[in-house]
């Protein structure tokens, strides 16, 4: 019988897939990279936790820690550090623009409704800073009727460690809620103010701005706001409720409980 030549067996299988395609600079990023997958071992499992390095302290915290060091006088002008008002409590702390300044006026008429019981069962302390001479405490105290601590800071050093900013920024419109006098009935009386008062006392920078500052126990930042123009305040409810201190009802309107 005629032999017949044995069928041809099939070839066994590349032990890698078929080549991609291939450019004149070499295999292609897929090409290489099914390559490279496969002829590596699996990676072994992640068995530790990622250690992360440790964040440098923020500028607020070194900029606090250099203002600390500054003096503010009372109505006295007895002079004491400015970490002596939050070392060992928590404060809020509202530097102000001007003495002279209606915004500021109105806003601190405002903190005045403030119940000291409120700041006391909270165990916080409510402070103005302004950066006039100390003999301004006491008038501006009676003319607005704030009751609670205030310091000044004569030279603005304070102002400048802390980069509060000089003049007028309307970049954003913004109003003050506790702002009540328009811009022109109300520099009319910071106007008429100064005239009454004693000569070319401007009692402050003029140009200077003011910022709201949560502080304490020790170099603790735990709120941070620069007024960007003399409109721009922290509402005082949203300050006190940072702070952990009870609401206030700022309208003569009665409030209504849910029963």
């Amino acid at each position: 019988m005629p032999s017949h030549p044995a069928p041809a067996l099939p070839r066994p299988a590349p032990p890698f897939p078929p080549r991609l395609r291939e450019g004149r600079a070499g295999p292609g990023r897929a090409g290489a990279a099914a390559l490279s997958a496969m002829s590596l071992p699996p990676a072994p499992p992640v068995t530790e936790q990622v250690r992360r390095a440790p964040a440098a302290p923020s500028p607020e915290a070194a900029e606090l820690r250099e203002a600390s060091r500054c003096l503010v006088a009372d109505g006295e002008g007895r002079r004491v550090p400015f970490a002596a008002l939050y070392g060992e409590q928590k404060a809020i702390v509202v530097f102000v623009r001007s003495f002279l300044c209606y915004t500021c006026k109105e806003y601190v008429e405002d903190l005045a409704k403030v119940p000291r019981s409120y700041l006391q069962e909270a165990n916080v302390r409510l402070i103005v800073i302004g950066q006039s001479s100390y003999h301004h405490i006491k008038p501006f105290c009676s003319l607005t009727g704030y009751t609670h601590e205030m310091y000044v800071d004569p030279q603005r050093e304070i102002y400048k460690t802390l980069g509060m900013k000089r003049g007028e920024g309307n970049n954003l419109p913004v109003q003050s809620p506790h702002v009540k006098s328009s811009a022109f009935l109300g520099s009319i009386k910071s106007m008429w103010r100064a005239m009454t008062g004693p000569a070319f006392d401007f009692q402050g920078d003029p140009a200077q701005q003011g910022g709201t500052l949560i502080l304490g126990p020790g170099n603790e930042v735990h709120f941070l706001h620069l007024d960007k123009n003399r409109l721009d305040h922290v509402p005082i409810n949203t300050v006190l409720q940072l702070a952990g201190v009870k609401t206030v009802n700022f309208t003569n309107k009665p409030q209504i409980i849910d029963i």
